[in-house]
């Protein structure tokens, strides 16, 4: 396949990987890539369940449990960024790699709707493996579904505002020429939303569908995956169109704005 030009939030990996004579990389395979998502996925969620069961093992205190898994999830995270960025761009989300497909059809560059396909599937494959992964690990029921209700209002606007934060951030950043600076910064915004929103930031449909299946303090009842997810594409959206307000559309954007 002919590769297109970087996605944006794929541009990391040129400026790391770009040989000295200036030319460009050649785009990884889409096989690759999507085992890439598929594993940084995994990680992730075993990374945010595995450290929510090890909390409430070791302590009762809701707000040292949080502490817990928050510190684990900006760490793993931006080890994962760091690590997979330059294989698949390290979306590990359904909602940043759709924002990165809308945004090349308005325009700019980015994945295309093969990569979509083979994407989304691996992401939330992941999730799920990384849920089981966990409770392997702790000697619990490999899927066990989660008795957590999470469907009040104020939850949902919770998880518009983090998964809006998190769009408008990276492709700010993108935007800006400033992707070196995302695995801290998104890992960073991550931690932060943990506490700053109502429903911790899940703000990823295949984390929210992944934690389902564990009944565990990061758990997520199955019964409120439809209306968390709903939230992540209005926040998604919301996201979106922030960037073009901010930050100008990309055909009308000057060279030092993209």
């Amino acid at each position: 396949m002919t590769a297109p030009a970087p996605a944006p939030t794929t541009a990391l990996v040129a400026e790391d990987v770009a040989p000295a004579s200036g030319g460009m990389p050649p785009r990884v395979a889409l096989a690759r890539r999507a085992l890439s998502e598929f594993v940084g996925t995994a990680a992730l969620v075993a990374v945010v369940v595995g450290s929510g069961i090890q909390a409430t093992e070791l302590t009762q205190d809701v707000g040292v449990q949080l502490l817990a898994n928050s510190i684990a999830t900006v760490l793993g995270l931006g080890v994962l960024i760091l690590l997979l960025g330059p294989v698949s761009g390290a979306h590990f989300n359904p909602v940043v790699t759709l924002a990165e497909w809308w945004t090349a059809r308005r325009g700019g560059s980015g994945v295309t709707g093969r990569d979509v396909a083979a994407y989304l599937p691996a992401q939330t494959a992941g999730a799920i493996g990384g849920a089981v992964l966990a409770d392997a690990m702790f000697d619990r029921a490999l899927v066990d579904w989660s008795s957590h209700e999470r469907s009040a209002g104020h939850l949902l606007l919770g998880e518009v505002v983090a998964t809006a934060g998190l769009i408008l951030l990276i492709f700010g950043l993108a935007r800006t020429g400033r992707l070196r600076s995302a695995p801290v910064a998104v890992a960073s915004y991550i931690g932060a939303a943990y506490w700053f929103t109502s429903s911790t930031s899940f703000a990823n449909p295949a984390v929210t569908v992944g934690r389902a299946f564990s009944d565990t303090f990061a758990g997520i009842a199955p019964g409120s995956v439809p209306g968390f997810v709903g939230a992540q594409l209005v926040g998604a959206a919301v996201g979106i169109a922030l960037v073009a307000v901010l930050y100008g559309r990309r055909d009308t954007a000057s060279a030092k704005d993209v």
